[in-house]
């Protein structure tokens, strides 16, 4: 599959190079050409792996993913053209943090909104799917990094595109029951306020190779 990734940092080039392995073509966009991290990136990854801007990793992909900060995906995915993601999946795995020159972190938006319904509404003609958004990047590519069951969550308002990015997480190596619906886009607002204490956790533990394990009596 041809995938665009919108997102040049460690997330987005970590979720490139793993796809890039699986023998997926992406184009890992950035704001401009001739950016250092993108080039290097695709030198690094092989004949699969392109440099872009954010508009032509969008144009590429047949699906795209998301990977800029939460506060600045909005202006990301303009920069990236609406008319290059009408249709598509956009796999959103952004997280709203804003941090404080004392170290402290919080959220915006937070509790009656979130950057998945943000996305969503600025991009009506694109199918987003909220997910990945609470583990690490490196468990995103490697569940096997955390022992035992353990789960992921999507939401979105298409049943097609969230099937698609669970078929995407297989690859990964999430089985599909391990991927739990929550329903719409809305659910992006839980999934976003995980991520403060998720962060208490990572500081907890001293490492990032953990995730959230649901359990249930029935």
């Amino acid at each position: 599959m041809r995938i665009g990734i919108i997102g040049t940092g460690t997330v987005g080039r970590t979720l490139g190079g793993k796809l890039v392995a699986l023998g997926h073509e992406v184009t890992l966009g950035s704001r401009s050409k001739g950016n250092a991290a993108a080039e290097d990136w695709a030198a690094r990854t092989g004949p699969l792996a392109h440099p872009g801007t954010f508009a032509e990793a969008a144009a590429f992909g047949d699906l795209v993913i998301n990977a800029t900060g939460g506060t600045v995906a909005l202006a990301a995915v303009e920069l990236a053209g609406p008319e290059n993601l009408a249709g598509k999946t956009l796999l959103d795995v952004s997280n709203p943090l804003v941090f404080a020159p004392d170290g402290g972190v919080t959220l915006d938006p937070v509790n009656d909104d979130s950057i998945g319904e943000r996305l969503q509404r600025a991009l009506p003609d694109t199918k987003v799917v909220k997910a990945l958004n609470t583990v690490n990047c490196e468990v995103m590519v490697d569940p096997g990094r955390v022992p035992g069951e353990h789960q992921l969550f999507v939401a979105g308002e298409d049943a097609g595109a969230k099937a698609q990015v669970t078929a995407l997480l297989g690859e990964f190596g999430w089985p599909a029951d391990a991927v739990l619906d929550l329903g719409g886009i809305d659910a992006a607002r839980g999934l976003e306020m995980l991520m403060p204490f998720w962060l208490r956790l990572m500081r907890h533990y001293g490492h990032a190779d953990f995730n959230y394990a649901i359990r249930t009596a029935r």
